[in-house]
């Protein structure tokens, strides 16, 4: 019974699955085909869809293509009528050209017919002229070339006295104006310096306790006196002169060390080969001393700092150097003080002056060790040592070797030409003062119209006393400028030279 019951089970099993089965292939191939009609339906539509939008793009394309034909008409059409507008203004110009071409060559025939009357008219001219000409000079007797240059002659001799004339006005007016300020400003500055105008005279005469100090000097066989000149290269002068010795050498600090040791030796009494050498060295290692301090106190007095090692020592050997009996160190200090007052009341660099001023004559210390003159060992000098281009323009420019380029330049030339000349400052002997008195009334007796000259005031000025027949007052003044030339050219002094010309008039010219 439960096989029989089971049996039956499985059957309807079977049975429902296969109901099941053909149902569900049923509603699938229904759904296919109802699918299939969907899509039918839907490419149909689309179909439609795009059709329609393809008309309307043709449509919109068409009214487009319309629009650019239609624009593209009306540009034409308006181009077309600019063209013919500027066909008619050249048109318009190429009449007007016409025309006024057509007055041009009007206007060229007039004018080439005028230029005809004027050369013919020129001609006649010219032809009047030469016959005038030739009877001007058969009633005056001279020709046209001797009356050309009488007249030329004539007006240059015009020309000169006007402008001498001028030149005076002009020369006195400056003259005025600018020499009441130089001599303010170089007054004050003066006034301001206060320096010591007292020249020291290196002393080369050493005083002797007695006679018999003589032989010791010279030793047996005169091997004391050839042992200190050996080492100082000074000249011992063992003469008559009674408890003296004479210390000759162109050095003054070898002269002065020969003095230092000779006084050392003098005083120790023992005088011997070995003791004068020991005295000697003892002397240099004092006179280095001596002068490194001496050019200090010269930089601190000056009031110029900052200077190297070496240019101190050489401003310490001026202290032993002179130039006509003046003390080269102190008018080095003179000559700043000068140049740094004179640059204040100038609006110019006082520091600057002073310091170009101490160094402008530090080549004296080497012009008897160096070959050259001692602008241009200065330049060395101060080019080695790293000195700005002022101070070694101011050193080539105090003795004229080189233009000024900066007003520190000027102001030093101005103050070492003060310091050098002012009275009192410098010796010279009795024959160079009369050989250069000489010279200068010769320069002056040399010209022609010149009846006496003078040369007065220490040889400061020379006056000179014209014939006044044969010199009138515009040669007087060019005689002045002209003989105050040839003294500079030829003649070598210190300061300026005074050149006064007299006649009814006086010109003065100064020789710088």
């Amino acid at each position: 019974m439960y096989v029989g019951a089971g049996v039956i089970g499985l059957g309807i099993f079977l049975l429902g699955y296969l109901l099941r089965k053909f149902a569900g292939e049923a509603k699938i191939g229904t759904a296919e085909v109802a699918a299939q009609r969907i899509l039918e339906s839907a490419r149909s539509g689309a179909e439609r869809e795009a059709e329609s939008k393809k008309r309307e793009a043709l449509l919109e394309a068409k009214d487009e293509a319309f629009q650019l034909k239609r624009d593209a008409e009306r540009e034409t059409r308006e181009q077309r009528a600019e063209v013919q507008r500027l066909e008619r203004r050249l048109i318009q110009r190429e009449e007007n050209l016409d025309r006024k071409l057509d007055g041009v060559e009007k206007r060229d025939q007039a004018l080439a017919q005028r230029e005809q009357e004027v050369a013919k008219a020129k001609e006649e001219v010219q032809e009047l002229s030469q016959r005038h000409w030739k009877e001007i000079e058969r009633v005056a007797g001279l020709t046209t070339e001797q009356a050309r240059q009488e007249l030329l002659q004539k007006a240059e001799v015009e020309i000169r006295r006007d402008a001498v004339q001028i030149g005076k006005k002009i020369e006195a007016e400056a003259r005025e104006t600018a020499e009441r300020k130089a001599r303010e400003v170089i007054a004050l500055a003066i006034q301001r310096c206060a320096a010591d105008h007292t020249a020291e005279v290196t002393v080369s005469v050493i005083p002797l306790p007695n006679d018999e100090m003589k032989g010791r000097i010279i030793g047996r066989e005169g091997r004391n006196i050839r042992t200190l000149e050996s080492l100082t290269g000074v000249d011992l002068i063992i003469d008559d002169t009674p408890e003296s010795v004479t210390l000759s050498s162109f050095d003054p600090l070898r002269r002065e060390v020969a003095k230092m040791a000779l006084e050392k030796l003098l005083a120790d009494g023992r005088i011997h080969p070995a003791r004068i050498e020991e005295m000697v060295e003892k002397a240099q290692r004092d006179i280095d001393t001596r002068v490194r301090e001496t050019g200090e106190r010269a930089a601190f007095e000056a009031g110029v700092h900052g200077l190297h090692p070496e240019e101190i020592k050489l401003l310490g050997r001026l202290n032993f150097r002179f130039s006509y009996g003046q003390n080269l160190l102190q008018h080095s200090i003179e000559v700043a003080l000068l140049a740094g007052l004179m640059a204040s009341q100038l609006d110019g660099n006082p520091e600057l002056a002073r310091r170009a001023a101490l160094l402008h004559d530090i080549g004296k210390a080497l012009t008897h060790e160096a070959e050259g003159t001692h602008s241009d060992l200065g330049m060395d000098i101060a080019r080695r040592y790293h000195e700005p281009p002022e101070v070694l323009n101011a050193i080539a420019y105090h003795h004229g070797d080189a233009e000024a380029t900066c007003l520190e330049a000027i102001l030093v030339a101005a103050a070492d030409a003060i310091s050098a000349s002012r009275p009192g400052a410098r010796k010279e002997t009795v024959e160079m003062y009369v050989k250069r008195l000489e010279n200068l009334e010769r320069i002056a007796t040399s010209f022609a119209g010149v009846d006496k000259a003078y040369a007065i005031q220490a040889g400061r000025e020379i006056r000179v006393v014209v014939k006044p027949q044969e010199i009138d007052d515009t040669t007087a003044v060019t005689m002045a400028r002209e003989m105050a030339k040839r003294i500079e050219e030829e003649l070598q002094y210190p300061g300026q030279i005074k050149v006064t010309v007299l006649r009814e008039t006086r010109a003065i010219e100064y020789a710088k």
